[in-house]
């Protein structure tokens, strides 16, 4: 009997202290500013096809003749850049420019793994091939991330009339993203 008055006792001492306590107690804020800041930060990469844009079989006798046809092509490239940033792509004039080529209106040109020939070509930024694709902020491609990987697609000509021996072609174009 004696360890439940004391039991009692002990409850209603706490009881009376959480009221006291409670009743009597003060309370004081404060702010703590919480920051963070996320930069803009892009990346640009090798996009579907692995970043090759090949254009196939050129005819220069028939198809690509000078009488004949362009032959075109569509390459591309993967772009992520942070939400809502701005970014410029531009494309360099490749490892075999022609004479007179500059990084505004470039003169591109593949070379023939072979021998010293080449075979002259051009990218743009446009599925029409209106707007040459360059190596300057106003030859570039403006570009708004979205936070996510997005393809950008790159559109080749290679103009018909070009009489070049037969053999493999090929060239290297950096792609470069700005922000």
């Amino acid at each position: 009997m004696n360890a439940i008055k004391t039991a009692v006792a002990a409850v209603t001492a706490a009881a009376s202290l959480a009221a006291f306590s409670s009743a009597e107690a003060a309370t004081s804020t404060a702010n703590l500013n919480v920051t963070a800041h996320v930069g803009g930060s892009c990346n640009i990469g090798s996009g579907i096809g692995g970043g090759t844009l090949n254009f196939g079989t050129y005819d220069p006798i028939v198809v690509n003749s000078a009488l004949g046809i362009d032959l075109f092509g569509t390459g591309a490239l993967s772009v992520q850049c942070t939400l809502l940033s701005t970014a410029v792509i531009t494309l360099g004039q490749g490892l075999h420019p022609a004479a007179g080529s500059t990084d505004a209106a470039p003169l591109r040109r593949m070379r023939n793994t072979a021998s010293a020939d080449y075979l002259s070509y051009f990218l743009y930024k446009d599925v029409t091939r209106l707007f040459a694709w360059g190596n300057t902020a106003g030859t570039g491609l403006p570009f708004l991330g979205i936070g996510l990987p997005v393809p950008v697609l790159v559109y080749g000509t290679v103009p018909r009339g070009q009489n070049v021996p037969s053999g493999t072609y090929n060239d290297t174009v950096v792609a470069t993203i700005t922000f």
